[in-house]
């Protein structure tokens, strides 16, 4: 609280206050008995140029006249008494009552010059003095009372005494100090009251702009100023306002940005692991051919079997591995088109029995080979809106699978299932299961479940990637699961509209 500009402020105010009255105070005490004397002594010289500019520019009747009034004026206005005698000591004006007393007063100036003390009064202080008249400042000790008085002569030769009663100015001061105290201690309290009370709307909108500089500070650029003064104090509410905008603006901007090169650092990472990933499993995946045909043709070159046929087996051997590399070579730039977004899909709307149909005639052969038999769903036509050449790819892939793991019954069932906007369309072939953790994991390019197997029928693990890239661009789904007695396989087709 002692840090609050509120308090502040309070304290300035009542401090100018009170420094003002303390001022006022100290000009009353040492400056207003003078600037009160020399007022009152302004009075007296100025009713002496009157009075001698009628004694002295008019004829008697004018004189007479125009004396009378100035000596009332005099009286009524400045409580100021008036002798004039000629220089026979005959008196010629008067405003006083007590003419004897001051026809003896003035006596005693002429006399004396105004330096000795007579029936009991003195002379305190000689105020001003002038070829023709003095003034003083006089004390009546007998009753305690101050006088400004005036003495001398007229242009005329006429002699005056003027009197002009004053107040016990030091008395008048100490009084007036007291209350003028008293007035201020008051008028502080007041002030600094009212003070505290009025600045409480003034810093309001301060304190408001501190709490919403406080939120800024923590990031939160929803917060405005919205007390909308149209003073110094709104404009940097409403420049706060601008400000919070501009941050708010810009730290999106940042924060997206940021986004991008997160996505594109983690996305350079993920490449970086798919090329490791890729180049380890490609060069474990090519060194078995390539040692078997590196062997045969050593064996070939050293004459191991001079007779026909065994030369005609090394060859067949060689060109056999050799057939495999392609395929599998081929099948990695199929991946990587499919992964990389390089292949165009050309939607289409065909029938996929036929499509289903079509590919079971070409497997046949195989089918027969391992003495199995597929089942496929009743004769109907069904539509569906895809890439005919990639569905067919993935359909490949899943009855070659089929075919390559055909065990017991050795039973293939395609199935179709109509959902609501797609079509599901399943493989299922009786067999071996495959592992529970193994499921989420032969999507992966180069998984093999049983590497010995895989081998065997010349599998590369691949085509279930392949599978996964194109239903990814299909922005459809494909998964397996395993059955009773065997392994399903499955992936989904937009339906066309009928």
């Amino acid at each position: 609280m002692k840090h609050s500009i509120r308090v502040k402020f309070t304290l300035i105010f009542t401090g100018i206050i009170a420094a003002t009255i303390a001022a006022c105070l100290f000009i009353n005490e040492f400056f207003l008995e003078d600037y009160y004397l020399s007022n009152k002594q302004k009075v007296l010289m100025s009713a002496y140029e009157d009075m001698n500019q009628f004694l002295t520019g008019a004829s008697k009747e004018e004189e007479a006249d125009n004396m009378e009034q100035l000596l009332q004026n005099l009286r009524e206005s400045s409580s100021i008494s008036v002798l004039i005698i000629d220089r026979k000591w005959e008196t010629l004006y008067y405003s006083t009552p007590d003419v004897v007393g001051m026809l003896n007063k003035l006596r005693r100036y002429i006399f004396t010059g105004g330096k000795n003390s007579l029936a009991g009064a003195w002379i305190q202080e000689k105020k001003f003095e002038s070829d023709n008249y003095s003034i003083m400042l006089t004390i009546d000790q007998a009753v305690n009372t101050s006088y400004m008085e005036s003495w001398g002569f007229f242009d005329n030769g006429s002699l005056f005494l003027m009197s002009l009663p004053v107040e016990s100015i030091r008395e008048s001061v100490s009084i007036s100090n007291k209350f003028y105290t008293l007035v201020g201690l008051t008028a502080i309290l007041l002030s600094g009251g009212l003070m505290f009370y009025m600045t409480r709307k003034m810093t309001r909108p301060i304190l408001e702009l501190s709490a919403i500089s406080e939120q800024m500070a923590d990031l939160n650029f929803q917060v405005r100023y919205q007390s909308g003064s149209q003073d110094e104090v709104g404009i940097l509410g409403n420049s706060m306002n601008h400000l919070s905008d501009a941050l708010q603006t810009a730290i999106g901007e940042l924060q997206e940005a940021n986004e991008t090169l997160k996505k594109d650092i983690e996305e350079k990472i993920k490449i970086d692991d798919m090329r490791k990933e890729f180049l380890s499993n490609v060069s474990h995946e090519l060194k078995t051919p390539i040692a078997i045909i590196q062997g045969y043709a050593e064996g070939l070159k050293d004459c191991i079997n001079e007779d026909e046929e065994s030369r005609d087996y090394y060859c067949d051997v060689i060109m056999d591995e050799a057939r495999k590399m392609n395929q599998m070579v081929q099948k990695l730039l199929n991946l990587t088109q499919l992964e990389f977004g390089d292949t165009q899909t050309e939607m289409e709307t065909f029938n996929i029995m036929s499509l289903i149909e079509g590919v079971v005639h070409a497997s046949e052969i195989l089918v027969k080979q391992k003495g199995g038999k597929i089942l496929l769903p009743e004769a109907e036509t069904v539509y569906v809106r895809a890439d005919e050449f990639m569905i067919e790819e993935v359909l490949k892939n899943y009855l070659s699978n089929a075919i390559h793991h055909l065990e017991g019954e050795k039973r293939i069932e395609i199935s179709l299932e109509r959902m609501e906007e797609c079509l599901k369309v399943s493989v299922f072939n009786t067999g071996m299961q495959i592992p529970a953790e193994a499921l989420k994991m032969v999507w992966i390019k180069f998984f093999k479940v049983d590497r010995a197997r895989t081998r065997e029928y010349g599998g590369s693990g691949i085509g279930l990637s392949i599978v996964k890239a194109i239903m990814d661009n299909h922005q459809q789904s494909c998964g397996v699961e395993n059955r009773e007695d065997g392994v399903e396989f499955w992936f989904t087709a937009e339906l066309a509209e009928d």
